[in-house]
């Protein structure tokens, strides 16, 4: 017979097994390596501050951020560089801590750039706040990508070594749950704060970003704390990392000289890399599974490679419907209170579920949720009688949780087809294939963005040089919509590995 009584209880006790889970996990010689995750997280601390000014005072197109946002992911795409470098290359007799502070100083020296060009300080009077503010962007992505490298190899390092090989596999799962939860919970708070503080300031933005220098004082703090089992130094990998050298070099090239189609160029060369490194990579598998992780590759590729609509929204948002930084801010803190809760709660499951099937229902639900704005656009709010803000912060809400499934589903995806034996360079290689999809994204919002022209006004020395013009966002967002469904649904339906 049932005990009815006792249901409750159970049930009681299962949901506070699972809130517990992380923090039962929680060992004080983690602490210092989740300072640095913390720190990566706390990158957003400044972003509504500098969209806001880079709005107000740079004269870029929404194509040229789109372009700008290609050039940023390439030191993500190369990041088997930097993991080749941590793995054989000692800098002042270290090869973990030394790269950490080399990150910590290379992103102090953006902020020193952001402040003195958001400031209007002499320092950077001779250059063009535009120059600046790329080059800032630049060096920060660099030291964001070197402190992420490190962070990762160093989750290896901080376990109890005296323990069976089965309870080292469970902390090294824990470890890598209480690594993304503190990246969440930096992004969630952090992104927070500076959105209030940025509409606090939104007169000395400058502010924002000396109050940032706490970001490469928490890595800093954290890997200086730290203590790591001892690894010993590996012969260099000529081939990847001398190659992936070369390739930086020309793609700098490319870049520094304005080649023409440059972007397009690094774009192919980088796919025809990645994929000849993942073809060497697998070769020796049977064909029934090269067959299956070459379709997974494809269907994870068009799905994380569809356009945004870009900048153009958020200017809207801005201008239109009267979004300040307070409220963005409260946007951030919305969605990452409810992704957070979302890594929280599934710390304890693991994905197993068909991959086609999954990313059709996050299609289907991506495209669902971008139709309030659609509809906000188009006044329907209005009609309704409902405020535009309601209907932002209720749609931020729903999209959040799906955003972070789309983020674990990768990963797991990632772990699901890892070669045997060959493990870390896969996920390298993978981790540089998501990035070059990003670009591929990244180009396509490039080119709808010049197709379908969208313009705030920009006023120089008191005279309107662009007026506003907002009349094409609404072909923009049914452009980027209806590619973003139908693309990756067929190509899902096409290739999908278990068919």
């Amino acid at each position: 017979m049932l005990n009815i009584s006792n249901s409750p209880a159970k049930a009681l006790a299962a949901v506070l097994s699972l809130l517990l889970t992380p923090i039962k996990a929680l060992r004080l010689r983690y602490v210092p390596l989740l300072l640095v995750y913390f720190a990566y997280g706390s990158s957003v601390f400044t972003a509504i501050a500098a969209n806001f000014w880079v709005k107000e005072s740079l004269d870029m197109t929404a194509a040229d951020l789109a372009e700008l946002g290609i050039w940023l992911t390439v030191p993500w795409t190369v990041k088997m560089i930097f993991g080749s470098l941590v793995d054989s290359v000692l800098v002042f007799g270290s090869n973990r801590k030394s790269y950490v502070y080399i990150g910590a100083l290379l992103i102090t020296a953006s902020s020193v750039l952001m402040i003195a060009v958001v400031g209007d300080y002499p320092m950077v009077a001779q250059f063009s706040k535009k120059s600046v503010y790329i080059i800032a962007s630049i060096i920060a992505v660099i030291g964001f990508v070197m402190q992420d490298v490190v962070a990762d190899t160093m989750t290896t390092e901080v376990i109890d070594k005296n323990q069976s090989e089965e309870e080292i596999h469970r902390e090294l799962a824990s470890i890598q749950v209480l690594a993304r939860l503190s990246l969440g919970f930096a992004i969630f708070v952090t992104g927070w704060v500076g959105g209030e503080l940025a509409d606090v300031f939104k007169d000395q933005r400058e502010i924002i970003f000396m109050i940032a220098l706490f970001v490469p004082l928490l890595s800093i703090l954290g890997v200086t704390l730290v203590r790591l089992n001892p690894v010993a130094v590996t012969a260099i990998n000529k081939h990847v990392l001398f190659g992936g050298l070369s390739f930086a070099v020309f793609i700098v090239l490319m870049g520094y000289n304005d080649v023409a189609y440059s972007q397009e160029i690094v774009f192919v060369i980088s796919l025809v890399v990645v994929l000849y490194l993942l073809n060497d990579l697998i070769s020796d598998l049977s064909a029934d599974a090269i067959r299956h992780i070459k379709m997974a590759m494809i269907i994870i590729f068009v799905y994380r490679a569809m356009p945004s609509v870009g900048a153009s929204l958020q200017w809207w948002q801005i201008d239109v419907l009267g979004f300040d930084e307070s409220f963005f801010a409260k946007l951030s803190a919305i969605g990452g209170a409810i992704a957070l809760a979302g890594m929280w709660l599934s710390a304890k499951f693991i994905v197993k579920r068909d991959i086609g099937e999954v990313l059709i229902f996050l299609t289907i639900i991506g495209t669902l949720l971008s139709l309030p704005i659609v509809a906000m656009y188009y006044d329907v709010h209005t009609m309704l009688g409902v405020e535009a803000r309601t209907v932002a912060l209720v749609d931020t809400a729903l999209a959040s949780p799906f955003d972070y499934i789309a983020q674990v589903l990768m990963l797991t995806l990632v772990a699901i087809y890892a070669p045997e034996g060959k493990k870390g360079t896969w996920f390298a290689l993978m981790a540089s294939l998501m990035n070059i999809a990003l670009s591929a994204g990244g180009l396509m919002t490039k080119y709808l963005n010049k197709i379908f022209v969208v313009s705030r006004e920009i006023v120089t020395d008191g005279v309107v040089t662009t007026a506003q013009d907002y009349s094409q966002l609404g072909d923009l967002l049914w452009v980027v919509i209806i590619s973003g469904f139908v693309i990756p649904i067929a190509v899902i339906i096409k290739f999908n590995p278990r068919q």
